[in-house]
């Protein structure tokens, strides 16, 4: 009887022992994001979160904050890199003023004048070597961060006008909110009045007057914001960011206390949410598009032919000069075109026959 009680006794303290080291080992690891709770980025970043913590078996949580939680969205990765975050969540293009190729990764302005959709951008980045090249941008930044690609996005649509857009003359008429950095710039190249400001302030500012046209994302983020209360005449078709991806940035010292087996479990989530966000990508913004036209008067437009020739134009001519000016930047867009040299040719005449089959099924639609 002594006997089995003390076995007893001793299998429970092991299981004590063995249930508080588990514990123990359970890391959060704190995210706050550029966006509020309500964005389909969040919905999708929990769901990574998710995915994460299953494949770690409890060991890995992800808590996600809102933007301004603990510093201002514009401080997000300077919070990361001294440590006051452990994680932060934004576009990698947010971060080019840091270094001119984070627009590269993030937004590679007009497809990285070479074609790049989103879905080639992804082949490049997981097969000719865009990820290595990404790994060693933070170093090229100088912050102490590990960085996750997770969301990819677009083409994002030219925007919200009040009145149609004939060409390019009335499109210069117009003040227009467009993204920060390069794809923002090169609208004030070709004469449009472009200003850079967060999600949340353009409704108001269209409200108010001090703009009179704006883009953002795609439909279903595009009326979350709001913006088809006040202007009825939506343009599909975009260079400006043609691929758009969202990522995570890890603070080193943070990530660096993760097991392998930990950190490869993230990786596998990153690369899983890939795939999983473009995928609820399509299916939410085409919901949205249909709600928009159907049920709040929007008109559906085709972007005036002499856009695409005159950004495409000033987008080479900034990608150029950047290349000029920055070894690194140079290195990044050469890989990019080396890939699209093989890659653009087969995927975009594939593509073509995709889409006017997509667009004689949407024809018959109207």
């Amino acid at each position: 009887m002594r006997s089995t009680l003390l076995k007893t006794l001793g299998a429970s303290v092991a299981l004590t022992a063995l249930t508080t080291l588990t514990a123990q080992a359970a890391t959060t690891i704190k995210i706050q994001s550029v966006l509020n709770d309500k964005a389909d980025e969040i919905v999708m970043l929990k769901d990574f979160a998710t995915t994460v913590s299953e494949l770690t078996d409890g060991e890995i949580n992800i808590e996600v904050l809102p933007n301004n939680s603990v510093v201002a969205g514009a401080d997000i990765m300077d919070a990361v890199d001294k440590g006051l975050l452990d994680g932060g969540f934004a576009w990698t293009h947010y971060w080019s003023g840091k270094h001119p190729a984070a627009m590269l990764f993030g937004s590679p302005v007009a497809g990285a004048g070479v074609g790049i959709d989103n879905i080639a951008f992804l082949s490049w980045f997981q097969y000719g070597g865009g990820r290595e090249l990404y790994d060693r941008l933070w170093g090229e930044m100088g912050v102490n961060v590990k960085g996750l690609l997770l969301q990819p996005v677009g083409p994002e649509a030219l925007g919200w006008f009040k009145e149609p857009i004939n060409s390019m003359d009335d499109f210069r008429k117009l003040r227009f909110r467009a993204p920060p950095g390069i794809p923002g710039q090169t609208y004030n190249d070709i004469g449009v009045a472009a200003v850079a400001m967060g999600g949340g302030d353009i409704l108001p500012a269209l409200e108010k007057g001090t703009i009179d046209a704006a883009e953002w994302c795609c439909p279903k983020p595009d009326s979350v914001f709001g913006f088809q209360k006040v202007l009825k005449h939506y343009y599909l078709q975009g260079l400006h960011q043609v691929v758009v991806n969202a990522d995570m940035y890890i603070n080193g010292d943070v990530w660096a206390k993760l097991t392998p087996l930990q950190q490869k479990a993230m990786e596998v989530a990153a690369d899983a949410s890939l795939s999983k966000s473009m995928s609820y990508r399509i299916y939410e913004n085409g919901k949205a598009l249909k709600n928009l036209v159907d049920n709040e008067g929007v008109q559906l437009h085709d972007t005036p032919a002499d856009y695409f020739t005159e950004y495409m134009a000033a987008a080479n001519a900034t990608l150029e000069k950047n290349a000029a000016e920055n070894e690194f930047f140079n290195e990044v867009w050469t890989s990019m075109k080396e890939f699209a040299e093989v890659a653009v040719p087969f995927w975009a005449g594939s593509q073509t026959s995709n889409a006017a089959l997509g667009n004689a099924y949407a024809n018959s639609l109207k």
